[in-house]
């Protein structure tokens, strides 16, 4: 079982416009609402793609049972600490004439110290039956980096994998509790080591560092140019082929679901880079963020190639 952690859950709400303009009245052409928030993103795409999902952390309000219900036709278990106030929404406006995105995210409800500790006692019980935890994304007001340093002891003092995937501060603090594996784009490999990885061989030697320090594995993002992987059974790269993409918005949580996917099946860090790479691809083909069709991924898979670094 994959359990993942999203502690700001949220309506993802994508609105698409032509010639989106500040300051005026903009006709919206379509709308689609999603449960959201980078750890139900990761939910979606490891549930499609057979995965038992179990997926945990704050929901509120109206809100929140609408994410609840939204999840059940994907299969997932929903285990979320509840809270009275109202679960966030976060908007994406895609301009379909400029190909531009302009996101509002809105920060949600305050978690009190007391709310945490009850959901410290929810996230005990689940660990237990899962084989790896996926922690992504933002955290409420009233949490810290201290709150994932937390989770991510109790996953590994109970023998899980966990995945870390969030940024800045956060970023930083929780990795000081040695998750098994992150997943930071370029600025965040930079702010982690100081190092400017402006070439291949700086962010490998990056990624490295980060390797060394205690994190089994370090998936750096390349955007359109793939990723790379270090871990102890090697450097990998996966190249991937250019495609026409529709959502680019929660690609990276769609590769975090093939990490998971592949560290709960036992594959190699080589097969499970391209299972993600080829999920991440196949889910920026579709306009619903944290989603995508097997028969593309499929189609996908073969063109991935892994080179070893």
């Amino acid at each position: 079982m994959i359990l993942t952690v999203t502690l700001n859950a949220a309506i993802d709400k994508r609105y698409v416009v032509e010639n989106f303009k500040v300051g005026e009245v903009n006709r919206v052409k379509e709308c689609v609402y999603t449960p959201g928030g980078k750890g139900l993103n990761v939910s979606k795409p490891a549930a499609i793609a057979g995965a038992k999902v179990v997926a945990t952390g704050f929901v509120g309000g109206h809100a929140g049972n609408y994410i609840e219900n939204e999840l059940k036709p994907f299969g997932i278990e929903s285990a979320f600490y509840h809270m009275k106030e109202e679960s966030r929404s976060c908007i994406n406006i895609w301009d379909s004439v400029q190909k531009v995105q302009t996101e509002f995210l809105e920060p949600g409800f305050t978690v009190s110290k007391e709310d945490f500790e009850g959901f410290v006692e929810t996230f005990k019980k689940l660990v237990k039956d899962a084989d790896v935890v996926a922690m992504s994304g933002s955290v409420p007001k009233g949490l810290d980096g201290e709150a994932y340093q937390k989770l991510i002891t109790i996953a590994k003092e109970a023998g899980k994998k966990v995945i870390l995937d969030t940024s800045g501060a956060l970023l930083t603090a929780g990795i000081e509790a040695k998750p098994t594996m992150i997943k930071p784009n370029i600025d965040e490999i930079r702010m982690l080591t100081g190092s400017s990885c402006d070439d291949l061989n700086e962010i490998v030697e990056a990624a490295k560092k980060i390797h060394e320090d205690g994190v089994e594995i370090v998936a750096v993002s390349l955007g359109g140019e793939g990723a790379i992987v270090v871990s102890a059974e090697g450097t990998y790269r996966a190249i991937v082929p250019k495609t026409d993409a529709v959502n680019t918005v929660g690609c990276g949580d769609s590769m975090i679901a093939g990490f998971a996917l592949g560290l709960s099946e036992g594959l190699s860090v080589a097969d499970t880079l391209k299972k993600a790479s080829a999920i991440s691809v196949a889910a920026a083909l579709r306009e619903e963020t944290g989603f995508f069709i097997v028969e593309d991924m499929e189609k996908i898979f073969p063109q991935i190639e892994i080179v070893k670094c």
